[in-house]
């Protein structure tokens, strides 16, 4: 009797329920396959660029265009940046450039060096420019092996073979204009209307101008601009307009003016970390450990675990210097080790740190206070930011 009570009470239950209407939730819309979308021809001023080395596989690097201002879209689209590439980027063109390398068969066989030319709203390849010879340097990814000069209409991309030397590209004709051997030098540092400077192995200065067919006019050696046994300067500088700030592994900054045919150390180097064998030892460290602000100010990435070889450790804070006052002016503590700084040109301007676990934090850069977090998802190795005035 129990059992025949219970199956009635189910059965009136089973039918109750179906006679109760679906409560499903509107179908989305259909979303058509491929979808593609543009980018603004006026990219937002807090969208920066963020090089992915992506160590995994070299050969699969990329360019992650990133809002800095969303926490849950920052990636509004990726360029690929093959095998040690170097990129730049012209809101005046309204393109971006890398210079890459490419093998037949993948990762062996004939080698091709290129410049590819991106469109900035599509971010579609619109065409190459083939590098002769072979010999586009690769390494770990440096801003200055790649650089503008004569008004971004040429290219100068470094190349060691393990010689050293200079290739002047004309990107308005799309062609080869020189290549200018370099005495022990290295990095691109545009200086003048017209020319380059590089560091070289002695602590001089090596600087060349070119002539309006993209070949040497002049040049000129500056002797001991650097101190290489006990201040070495990075070889990232923060510009600010022409001028160039270093920071030693010491914590000295230097500065250098590049408007002229001829660059000038600029006088009065100061220090700004603890000098050796301070307790802690504050020194910088990172891959990219300067940025500069446009009301001229610095931001270092410095670490208290200063030691022999920690200069590409990264950071656990980073101090703001008055270069006009010499001094440091205030400290931010990060959340995490950072790797790579950036200061987007907004009217209201942020700090972008990219972190070594790979997540990319934005700090506002007058307080210094935690804003957001835009996750591991735009890079797996994020070493350079770039933003894009």
């Amino acid at each position: 009797m129990r059992f025949l009570a219970l199956a009635l009470a189910l059965s009136v239950s089973a039918s109750a329920v179906s006679a109760a209407p679906a409560a499903y939730p509107t179908p989305l819309p259909e979303e058509p396959i491929p979808t593609v979308k543009t980018l603004p021809k006026a990219w937002p001023k807090s969208w920066v660029v963020i090089h992915d080395f992506y160590f995994a596989s070299i050969l699969d690097g990329r360019l992650a265009v990133v809002d800095t201002t969303s926490a849950n879209q920052p990636l509004k689209g990726l360029v690929r940046a093959a095998q040690f590439a170097n990129s730049l980027v012209s809101r005046q063109r309204g393109e971006i450039y890398t210079a890459e390398t490419f093998f037949s068969r993948l990762t062996r066989g004939e080698r091709t060096d290129a410049i590819t030319i991106w469109d900035m709203e599509t971010l579609q390849p619109k065409g190459e420019i083939v590098l002769p010879g072979g010999k586009r340097q690769q390494s770990v990814t440096y801003p200055h092996l790649f650089q503008f000069t004569n008004g971004e209409h040429w290219a100068l991309v470094a190349n060691f073979t393990p010689a050293q030397s200079v290739t002047v590209v004309d990107l308005d004709a799309r062609k080869i204009l020189s290549e200018i051997d370099l005495p022990g030098c290295a990095q691109i540092y545009p200086t003048g209307e017209r020319g380059f400077s590089s560091f070289c192995a002695d602590g001089s200065m090596f600087s060349v101008t070119l002539d309006d067919k993209g070949q040497v006019a002049s040049s000129k050696t500056i002797a001991k601009v650097q101190d290489i046994d006990k201040q070495p300067l990075f070889s990232t500088p923060a510009m600010m307009g022409r001028t160039g700030w270093f920071v030693s592994y010491y914590g000295q900054v230097q500065g250098f003016d590049f408007s002229g045919p001829v660059p000038r150390p600029l006088p009065g180097a100061f220090n700004v970390g603890t000098t050796e064998g301070g307790a802690p030892e504050w020194r910088p460290g990172g891959w990219q450990v300067i940025a500069a602000d446009a009301k001229g100010l610095l931001y270092v990435l410095m670490s208290p675990n200063g030691r022999e070889g920690s200069h590409k450790d990264g950071g656990t804070e980073v101090w703001v210097i008055d270069p006009a006052k010499k001094a440091r002016i205030a400290r931010f503590p990060l959340r995490s080790v950072g790797v790579a700084v950036g200061v987007t040109p907004e009217d209201t301007p942020h700090l972008i740190v990219a972190r070594a676990d790979g997540v990319i934090d934005v700090h506002d850069a007058a307080t210094g206070a935690f804003v957001r977090s835009l996750g591991a998802t735009v890079a797996a190795n994020p070493i350079l930011i770039t933003p894009v005035p």
